[in-house]
């Protein structure tokens, strides 16, 4: 049975809800499209300037922040929008708005000039009213929608509205039509992912966990590193295939690098209900209360038997 991303929304969620998703899933498609003709339309590259994290912006990390813009702000419903690009949050001068979207527009965007996997992601909070600023700060459980776009070989949705995780792909008649329902992270997995480049400046309870893993003392399991450098690519290989992702506090960004509001939270809203965990170390990510919106965070995420060996590993440092 064919059923759209649309047609999976409609009354299991509120309208607005569902005009949200889809105004993610017109931005979507427009982003994918460019990411594959970049090669063909001079789109490939920094465009010179930097973003609000000092990092480097490429050219399709302001096309992608752009359309999100355009498209989520059009909709009555939404009474704020925050982005990885832009150090303040855009506020909607819409009276009786309830949703607050906060997103990370073209996540690995360094990677796309070597044709690697990319992704979208966002999270979605409900305003009640009050102080704006006050409700974006909200932490990962006031979260009532999550997920992202994985831009590869095929254009990947994976979402949540908190009742399990699906997964939609873009067909060619331009619709997300859904490809996986009621999606469940293995228990445990083959892979860990992460950028052992670091591992020298890792607190000591991440590099004997690393040691532990690759000895096979984790329920006798011997595990394979995969390490794309892509959030979203390497979550979305933990999703399907198990294991964790994580990127430990290092000297260089003892505060962790990934930021809590539209990297993590989401990831780990995607991993909880699909069975897995997320934490910073000792916590779980989506009890953090944040107190900026590009604040940082550590992020360990994947099947519940790594992570929870990770965070009895820095229990006992």
């Amino acid at each position: 049975m064919r059923v759209t991303l649309e047609q999976q929304l409609a009354g299991a969620v509120d309208a607005d809800l569902t005009a949200v998703f889809g105004a993610i899933a017109l931005a979507a498609r427009e982003i994918e499209r460019k990411i594959r003709l970049a090669g063909l339309s001079d789109t490939y590259g920094a465009v010179g300037a930097t973003n609000v994290q000092g990092e480097q912006q490429q050219k399709l990390d302001v096309f992608a922040n752009d359309v999100m813009m355009d498209e989520l702000g059009k909709l009555n419903c939404v009474a704020a929008l925050v982005s990885e690009e832009d150090e303040e949050p855009v506020i909607c001068d819409h009276p009786g708005s309830k949703y607050i979207v906060i997103f990370d527009p073209l996540d690995g965007s360094s990677n796309i000039d070597v044709n690697v996997n990319v992704g979208t992601i966002f999270s979605i909070q409900e305003f009640a009213g009050g102080d704006l600023s006050a409700a974006i700060l909200q932490p990962g459980t006031k979260q009532v929608a999550a997920g992202y776009v994985v831009y590869g070989p095929s254009c990947v949705m994976v979402m949540t509205t908190g009742d399990g995780v699906s997964g939609f792909t873009l067909d060619d008649t331009g619709e997300f039509v859904r490809s996986s329902e009621k999606m469940m992270m293995p228990q445990q997995g083959p892979y860990y992912s992460t950028n052992e480049a670091n591992a020298s400046t890792w607190p000591d309870a991440y590099r004997g966990y690393l040691k532990m893993l690759l000895a096979g003392e984790l329920n006798g399991k011997t595990y394979s590193s995969r390490y794309i450098g892509s959030l979203v690519a390497d979550f979305h290989r933990t999703l399907l295939k198990g294991g964790v992702f994580l990127y430990p506090p290092t000297a260089k960004v003892p505060n962790g690098k990934l930021r809590l509001l539209y990297e993590a939270n989401p990831m780990a809203m995607v991993a909880e209900q699909a069975g897995g965990a997320a934490v910073n170390g000792p916590t779980r990510i989506m009890e953090l209360q944040p107190e900026k919106i590009h604040q940082r965070t550590p992020l360990i995420v994947g099947s519940k038997a790594e992570v929870e060996a990770l965070q009895e590993a820095v229990a006992q440092e």
